[in-house]
């Protein structure tokens, strides 16, 4: 186990947090907060003109049903994109600290670290996309707080090893961070299960994938409960709105809808991933867990340009390194994948 006060920044130890008038109280006449008593000016039956609940209390209890995982491991934020922001700022010391980042994978990584005046040590992953652990911890040292991990990776679409993650989450004196945004899509292979063993794991899920609330902004981690702490201890009093809230819990009672959204579009990846290996201008379609397909075509640049002026809108990956002329199209509908692979036929 480590010790994960030894690695919290000093200032972030000594911090008194802010307290609401929600933390002291849900309900009764409530003149504390200067709101609005009287009401909202639209239509709703959320409450809107009282704050939110600032210890997420209903959202986690029900997520954690859901998962079979306690309340406390739980905390729930604006997209993941806000939690891998509180994490930095707990663990790194800006201008002192470092991250360490395997690449190609999600840009939010770095863009939270540069912000906050955190340096990152990119390290690449080896020809299958995953991680090569001796040369990892080469560019560890004393100052190095956290490694990000994406499994599946984004914009790669693969699984990361378990045995690599695990090995990691043993051997570094600090925060594995494993970004689960597109688990969903292969639950098989989620690294759930070290956060029962490791305590300096913190899993990371978005409910803007496969849940289809993208617009609703809302993310999760589930972590050892001292580091949930530090993220209530730090973030802004409300961050989670009432409305984003209501729409979670409809949703976590919905499961059944999100399992045949996953159904649907694994099925609709499978039939991209075969077209796309029929053409012959497609130097290589990459194997994906996910519900985006990564191929590689020559000019890339120009195939994604044409695309776009047609209408069809994909991500052009090529400036990522070791993903030169390497696009990166998500699933769609089946009319929506049809209309993809038409046009770049027609391009090809």
């Amino acid at each position: 186990m480590k010790d994960i006060k030894s690695l919290v920044r000093n200032n972030i130890k000594k911090l008194k947090p802010y307290t609401s008038a929600r933390d002291s109280y849900q309900s009764g006449i409530l003149l504390d907060a200067n709101e609005n008593s009287i009401g909202s000016v639209i239509e709703n039956n959320s409450n809107l003109n009282r704050y939110p609940d600032p210890s997420q209390k209903l959202l986690r209890a029900e997520l954690g049903k859901l998962i079979s995982i306690s309340p406390g491991k739980l905390f729930f934020g604006v997209g993941s994109d806000e939690i891998i922001d509180l994490l930095v700022r707990i663990f790194c010391t800006p201008g002192v600290d470092n991250v360490v980042i395997p690449e190609p994978t999600y840009g939010m990584y770095k863009v939270a670290c540069d912000i906050n005046d955190v340096a990152t040590r990119e390290i690449a992953l080896d020809e299958d996309f995953q991680i090569d652990v001796k040369s990892t911890f080469e560019v560890i040292d004393e100052n190095s707080k956290m490694i990000f991990l994406c499994s599946p990776n984004n914009p790669t679409g693969n699984v990361l090893r378990i045995q690599d993650v695990e090995e990691i989450c043993g051997r570094f004196n600090g925060i594995v961070v494993v970004d689960e945004a597109y688990i969903d899509f292969d639950e098989d292979y989620s690294m759930l299960r070290l956060t029962d063993t490791y305590n300096n794991v913190v899993i990371t899920r978005t409910f803007s994938k496969a849940w289809g609330l993208a617009g609703a902004r809302c993310g999760y981690c589930i972590a050892n409960e001292e580091v949930t702490e530090y993220l209530f201890k730090i973030k802004a009093p409300y961050n989670l709105n009432k409305l984003s809230s209501d729409i979670i819990l409809k949703a976590i009672m919905n499961y059944s809808r999100r399992k045949q959204f996953v159904d649907e579009l694994n099925k609709e990846r499978k039939r991209i991933s075969n077209e796309l290996n029929k053409m012959d201008s497609i130097e290589k379609v990459f194997s994906s867990n996910a519900n985006f397909v990564l191929f590689k075509c020559s000019n890339a640049r120009m195939v994604y340009q044409k695309l776009a002026s047609k209408g069809v809108i994909i991500r052009d990956r090529s400036n990522q390194l070791n993903l030169q002329d390497c696009l990166r199209v998500s699933v769609g509908t089946e009319s929506e994948n049809n209309l993809f692979l038409k046009s770049l036929r027609e391009i090809i």
